[in-house]
């Protein structure tokens, strides 16, 4: 009996939680007191060699368990300088900008390595920096280009999701153009400076920046990241369609497309730019400061002609849409049943759409069919806010007729009581 009575119990779900919780503690606190002699001299320097403990901790690589050492070799559980920093413990002493590429390749590049942490993450950066603009004129000795942690930090790099990332969508620009908009340090680059001025004012940083819109072009969207090289004038269509595919499919039946190769014109750029692309409107095809057909073609020739004509059918589209909603909208407000017709607006505005697309083709067959099917259920639900406005009327004149008759028979009424009191 005696015996059953010291048999230890089997321990119950809530001992079982506690134990859990103080194994996590233990492994957390024994992680947390793991000697780091880097970081106690490093926590103590002013920057560029000043690494907090608060700073690294904030690091992917230190989320993942790498330390000091993965990167910079050396003993960093010794608090004796001559043996943390002892060529014999792996110590590389200060990393030249030129060995930066290869020391992060060192794993960045290895796949079986990289799987333990990320099996998602490419591990061609590498090759590929190696192959973009950065990358050759690092080759040759020039140690003015940007390298790994130039663009992603240093001790406390973060995950492209993060918002504080360097490399986030919304912050790449900013990142590249701490080299490119600096014109002393561009000095010998055959490229402007005024890129980063020129896409602040773009319709594609408003997208970003404004609305949030994370799927919006950014320098590396254009350009690439670790591949980094400005597409050739033969190439900007390419790189256009990645995002606008209806209309690269309309300028490849374009006239335009042969005719700016042979000129040796970079394609969308003529007309839209390639960093200040503002909001493409209807005055582009018009005769104005915003007008881009002019600036070839000569007035009254049988493109201006051509041009005028597409001017014409999508003025002509907008106003019929325009006109439909002001007639709904009035119905609407006077409590008549338009939903219908309203909802159909949506269709006339995407056959406006499509139009200004088909533009793209400078086809004025292709464009006509868009603006007919656009202007018939443009006239189709602009009568039936007409016809809801008759029946407004219409009720409202009935309501008039039997508010005066009302008004005759109290009036008869009171006369009627009177006469009969008299």
């Amino acid at each position: 009996m005696a015996i059953l009575q010291n048999k230890p119990r089997p321990l119950g779900a809530t001992h079982q939680f506690e134990l859990a919780i103080l194994l996590v503690l233990g492994a957390c606190m024994a992680y947390g007191q793991t000697k780091n002699s880097c970081l106690d001299c490093h926590a103590a320097l002013p920057d560029p060699l000043g690494v907090t403990q608060e700073k690294f901790s904030q690091d992917i690589h230190a989320q993942k368990g790498l330390t000091c050492t993965s990167c910079h070799g050396g003993d960093a559980t010794s608090d004796d300088p001559d043996k943390a920093m002892s060529p014999k413990a792996g110590w590389k002493g200060k990393i030249e900008r030129k060995q930066i590429p290869q020391l992060c390749g060192n794993c960045h590049s290895d796949p079986a390595y990289i799987r333990q942490f990320d099996p998602s993450l490419r591990t061609d950066q590498l090759v590929q920096y190696r192959t973009s603009v950065h990358g050759k004129h690092l080759a040759v000795g020039d140690s003015k280009v940007a390298v790994c942690t130039d663009c992603h930090s240093v001790h406390d790099l973060r995950a492209p999701s993060d918002p504080r990332s360097t490399v986030n969508p919304v912050n790449v620009a900013n990142t590249c153009a701490h080299c490119h908009a600096d014109a002393d340090y561009m000095k010998g680059y055959p490229i402007p400076t005024d890129q980063f001025a020129n896409y602040k004012a773009s319709v594609h940083h408003e997208a970003l920046a404004v609305r949030g819109d994370l799927s919006a072009p950014t320098c590396s969207t254009c350009h690439g990241n670790h591949g980094a090289v400005p597409p050739g004038i033969d190439k900007v269509q390419n790189v256009c369609s990645n995002c606008h595919a209806f209309q690269d499919q309309m300028y490849e039946k374009s006239s335009h497309k042969q005719a700016f190769q042979a000129a040796g014109l970079p394609g969308c750029v003529v007309c839209h730019g390639n960093h200040a692309i503002a909001y493409p409107t209807d005055a582009k095809l018009g005769t104005g400061p915003d007008a881009v057909c002019m600036r070839c073609h000569t007035p009254g020739d049988k493109c201006d002609q051509a041009r005028a004509a597409l001017l014409a059918d999508l003025t002509k589209l907008d106003a019929a849409i325009k006109s439909a909603d002001k007639t709904l909208a009035l119905a609407e407000s006077s409590g008549m049943e338009v939903s219908e017709a309203r909802l159909g607006q949506n269709e006339a505005r995407d056959s406006l759409t499509k139009a200004r697309v088909t533009i793209h083709s400078f086809r004025t067959d292709l464009v006509n069919q868009d603006i007919q099917a656009g202007l018939k259920i443009a006239a189709k639900n602009l009568q039936a806010g007409k016809d809801a406005m008759v029946e407004r009327n219409r009720r409202r004149a009935g309501l008039g007729v039997s508010l005066i008759a009302i008004a005759m028979v109290l009036v008869g009424l009171r006369l009627y009581i009177k006469r009969i009191e008299s």
